[in-house]
């Protein structure tokens, strides 16, 4: 499986989130904003079990500070460069700016997405699927944000639906990037870390932490459960 055709369905569901944002589907809305706990569940997971062992695996200091550039060059992107981010619907009237800035924002972070497929399957092919699910639980939502932060910039649904795509194009080029750039090879799986632990601990988490019980509660330790449960199988189809 080629990490190409990974990140292409990944751009996918950027474009399926802003779908659904564009039609109105509020069933399917629901649903994508469930998975946000979900997603960062299994994220951290990836990340935390899969990717920083693979990271550390030699003693080496050098790759901690590409996570740390990675986790801090996420913030710098999403929240100064940024006029207005967070991920779910906006549902408040925003400056035409902030929809520019956010995709600008977004577009770095898509850029990383493609970069940690493509790293994770020089590793082996296990932990590049794995990635690949890490980034399209997340891929969905993202959509639907930066769809209806457009939206609420005044811009026409055609629009916020390319702005989506837009954002799936920069995850491709980060899969060719990383295949085609030496450096980037090396230490993408470092950089895509520190993206991957932000998303999920910095934006995923406070969007449903404030919430008591276990209507988030499940879904965010059934995501890291997911994580489990996949590596398993995927260690058993590969072999």
């Amino acid at each position: 499986m080629h990490a190409l055709t990974l990140a292409l369905f990944a751009a996918g569901a950027n474009v399926l989130g802003a779908f659904v944002v564009t039609r109105h589907l509020k069933r399917e809305l629901r649903f994508i904003e469930g998975l946000i706990a979900f997603g960062a569940g299994f994220m951290l997971a990836v990340v935390l079990i899969g990717v920083l062992p693979e990271v550390f695996h030699d003693g080496a200091l050098l790759p901690g500070l590409f996570v740390f550039v990675g986790y801090f060059g996420v913030h710098l992107s999403q929240h100064v460069f940024t006029q207005h981010f967070h991920y779910g619907v906006e549902t408040h009237r925003v400056a035409a700016r902030a929809g520019t800035t956010a995709l600008i924002g977004l577009s770095i972070h898509s850029l990383f997405d493609g970069v940690a497929i493509a790293a994770g399957m020089l590793v082996s092919p296990t932990l590049g699927v794995l990635l690949f699910l890490a980034v399209f639980l997340h891929k969905l939502p993202e959509g639907v944000t930066i769809a209806s932060l457009l939206m609420a910039a005044g811009q026409p649904a055609r629009r916020a639906v390319s702005a989506s795509a837009v954002l799936g194009l920069a995850t491709l080029l980060g899969v060719l990037l990383t295949e085609r750039v030496a450096p980037l090879a090396e230490h993408g799986l470092a950089l895509a870390a520190g993206v991957t632990l932000y998303v999920a601990a910095s934006d995923l988490v406070p969007e449903f932490q404030a919430k008591r019980g276990w209507s988030t509660a499940l879904p965010f330790f059934g995501g890291a459960a997911a994580f489990f449960l996949t590596h398993a199988l995927l260690g058993r189809w590969f072999g």
